[in-house]
């Protein structure tokens, strides 16, 4: 178990609202593996989030971000996306998506709550992510690349999107120097239930750019500079 972690099992059947509840308390539900059937519930003394006006574009990510290298999308394929974040990947040969994360995510996608950003390039999905919208916070869950910098591109436009629609909050759960180097910070448990009920009271249209509408690599870094 990760250090500062707090862990409580879950032994009954969770329900898709039944997870929108608890990430309104500020848990999340994990696996010990792929092959465990079980799941508890993770309520780390430590969080990490993206301050959304701090988000880190390196001179190099905004050329790659602006050169649209990547199509860009959201909620197309949300199978793939899951599939592709399971998938065994450099310097990381386990994960904690089991079947019963793919179950609860994919019901929670169905109803409306869980959001892809995909990237693509000549058609293949080479990068992206995935996670919950509730109220004005955006829970993020995984992500993953085939390609030099497609998660990177993939979380700034997640990024812009979020800026753009009003949202308050963008929870990252654990800080990795990666993260960090894109601007994650990590706050207390008492600071982030604040900032949680705070982005709980208000609400944020992830759409507030169509899924139909094809968001360029200029308008995402306008979006992060405004």
């Amino acid at each position: 178990m990760l250090e500062g972690m707090s862990r409580l099992n879950a032994p009954y059947a969770i329900t898709p609202h039944l997870l929108l509840r608890a990430y309104s308390i500020g848990l999340f539900p994990m696996a010990e593996s792929a092959e465990d059937d079980q799941l508890y519930w993770v309520d780390p003394e430590r969080r990490a989030v993206f301050p959304l006006d701090g988000f880190a574009v390196s001179r190099s990510l905004a050329k790659t971000v602006r050169s649209d290298r990547f199509d860009v999308a959201v909620d197309r394929d949300f199978d793939a996306v899951i599939d592709a974040c399971a998938a065994p990947a450099f310097r990381r040969e386990r994960t904690w998506i089991n079947m019963e994360i793919r179950r609860l995510y994919g019901e929670l996608f169905d109803l409306g709550f869980a959001h892809t950003v995909e990237c693509r390039r000549e058609g293949r999905l080479v990068g992206g992510l995935y996670g919950v919208a509730l109220g004005s916070a955006f829970f993020g869950e995984s992500m993953f690349h085939l390609e030099r910098d497609a998660s990177k591109v993939a979380l700034a436009h997640l990024v812009a999107r979020l800026r753009t629609a009003g949202f308050q909050l963008l929870d990252t759960q654990f800080i990795t120097p990666h993260l960090a180097s894109l601007g994650a910070i990590e706050i207390s448990r008492d600071a982030y239930h604040r900032a949680l009920e705070q982005a709980l009271a208000t609400k944020a249209d992830f759409y507030v750019w169509p899924k139909s509408m094809r968001v360029t690599g200029a308008k995402a870094l306008a979006a992060l500079t405004e």
